[in-house]
């Protein structure tokens, strides 16, 4: 099927996830280029930073995305404030934990699904009715690299980003010949806190890291900014494309789930030892 444009800039959007990272960088260059933003997240603080940032309209909302009643309720205040068509939907908010399946605490996986996953569809639930009465307009998912390939101590990110985006292409499919579409995206490492504020109760790989020492390990290789994922983000959305891959990283991860469906991770640990070495390396110099 031919790709169909869809203009984001000059045009209202929301966001959650809005307080920091991927989340804050689209509502920054949205704000730039014209789009009235409504941004939401359970950040209070953060969420005024990105708030204090923007040029252009702003509606804030401080907003639990488990929460799917206050969900529909930010619905409701965003199309009572829009002058123009909502042009996009991001639902971007995301946590992550670190723990082998073995010693994984349900609580932790249940607040991470109930985030990632359960957030997504509170969200597309809750805007959809919205865009489809105005016969126009996005949906736009954040899934993941680990929403490709499995990836051990991800247990439970794997799973829910899995789900976003067999949900999302579910709903791509439903919305065939509507003016509405559906878009799920794969962000490679991304330079942002979700290492930071992830639960992590003890080094799943057995090393004796610390939180911080894990965050920074991550944080090392990560490969695109959050201001660099938003661009192409928007862009992706802008070109009708179902799916956004981003970062370089992100289209390894593509291609070796196509190419070795089953031994990927035999080549991911061979790149990320090299990666972590040349980090290594760098800081040293």
């Amino acid at each position: 099927m031919p790709r169909t444009s869809r203009p984001l800039s000059g045009r209202p959007a929301m966001i959650t996830g809005a307080a920091s990272g991927i989340g804050r960088g689209l509502a920054q260059l949205l704000s730039r280029r014209g789009s009235p933003v409504a941004i939401a997240d359970i950040d209070e603080a953060g969420l005024k930073q990105t708030a204090d940032s923007l040029s252009g309209p702003v509606l804030t909302r401080v907003l639990d995305v488990r929460d799917a009643a206050d969900q529909l309720a930010f619905a409701g205040e965003v199309k009572d404030w829009l002058t123009a068509p909502l042009a996009a939907v991001f639902n971007n908010a995301g946590v992550a934990v670190s723990s082998s399946v073995l010693d994984a605490v349900p609580e932790d996986d249940e607040w991470l699904w109930q985030i990632n996953f359960h957030g997504v569809i509170n969200g597309t639930r809750a805007f959809l009715p919205l865009l489809v009465e105005q016969d126009q307009g996005v949906i736009v998912n954040t899934s993941s690299v680990f929403g490709l390939v499995g990836m051990p101590n991800q247990s439970a990110y794997c799973a829910a980003k899995f789900a976003v985006r067999g949900f999302t292409d579910a709903l791509r499919q439903e919305l065939r010949g509507t003016g509405v579409s559906a878009v799920n995206v794969h962000p490679g490492g991304i330079t942002t806190n979700i290492a930071r504020n992830a639960r992590v109760r003890k080094d799943p790989e057995g090393r004796g890291r610390t939180r911080e020492q894990m965050a920074a390990e991550f944080e090392a290789i990560t490969m695109t900014s959050p201001a660099k994922a938003a661009e192409i983000i928007c862009r992706g959305v802008e070109t009708g494309k179902a799916r956004i891959l981003v970062g370089p990283d992100a289209y390894v991860f593509d291609a070796l789930a196509r190419i070795a469906p089953t031994h990927y991770f035999d080549v991911l640990s061979l790149v990320e030892r090299t990666a972590r070495a040349r980090a290594r390396s760098g800081a040293k110099s």
